[in-house]
């Protein structure tokens, strides 16, 4: 069974972290969203105190069991979680709206999608993790923290996350490679009967600004671009971040009221 942390007041929020962490991640909007919202911190198969649990591999088991098991709610999903929650909105109305972060439809590229990385990135990952499990890790927390202003404490902050909860099961940190290498959601974009959020760093070295630019467009959805951030935009910037998502629930709840 996932595990999922439930903490603070206010309409649902369900989080989705990124690859090798897991929900604790969050702290530094925790701190600034636990009094407007309901968080459901999730830890992914595999991930946190998820580790036994190996239905990565089957990303839609994963999300029945987080629709069961959350109320209707907006889902914000960062980097990997990203494209869970971009599936599960594509498959159940019970995910209100999204706010996807350094989150990406196809996080390599592909045929008419440049802004991404080639996919021997994920493939080298891959190929790593097998021979040296803690320093292919430790070199993807880099990754993750790479070009932002605030880089150095962003990878300590990462690096004291990583092993909190226990060791990622080896199985999912290659199943959620494969997931990264393999998904392409885009035509979930042009079908996305929700409202959508999608922020960036400006400086991130994954999921370039251009992409998430272009998700939105696709989608009908929000762009913000966090001058001087990278792939962890909520570490260094959780203060943008944290405005960004109440700014734009605040508008989808004056919206809804016009409405009535």
């Amino acid at each position: 069974m996932l595990h999922i942390e439930t903490t603070g007041s206010g309409p649902a929020l369900v989080l989705l972290h990124g690859w090798g962490l897991h929900g604790g991640v969050f702290e530094p909007l925790v701190r600034r969203l636990a009094h407007r919202y309901r968080l459901h911190l999730v830890d992914l198969p595999g991930h946190g105190h998820s580790r036994g649990d190996g239905r990565l591999q089957d990303v839609d088991a994963c999300i029945d069991e987080l629709l069961q098991r959350t109320p209707q709610a907006s889902w914000l999903g960062w980097s990997l979680g990203g494209l869970l929650a971009l599936r599960a909105a594509a498959v159940s109305a019970q995910v209100t709206s999204l706010v996807l972060v350094a989150a990406s439809p196809s996080f390599v590229r592909r045929q008419n999608w440049p802004h991404a990385v080639e996919p021997e990135v994920f493939e080298r990952f891959a190929s790593d993790l097998r021979d040296d499990y803690p320093g292919t890790l430790q070199r993807f927390l880099a990754l993750d923290t790479l070009g932002s202003e605030h880089a150095r404490a962003e990878l300590r902050s990462l690096k004291e996350a990583l092993y909190l909860r226990g060791e990622p099961s080896p199985q999912a940190l290659q199943a959620g490679l494969a997931l990264l290498h393999d998904s392409d959601l885009r035509a979930c974009l042009g079908q996305l009967a929700r409202p959508s959020l999608w922020i960036s760093g400006r400086r991130d070295r994954l999921v370039p600004a251009a992409a998430m630019a272009t998700a939105a467009a696709l989608s009908g959805g929000e762009h913000v671009d966090i001058a001087g951030a990278g792939h962890a935009p909520f570490l260094g910037h959780a203060d943008q971040v944290a405005a960004a998502i109440a700014g734009f629930h605040a508008g989808l709840a004056t919206a809804q009221a016009l409405r009535a």
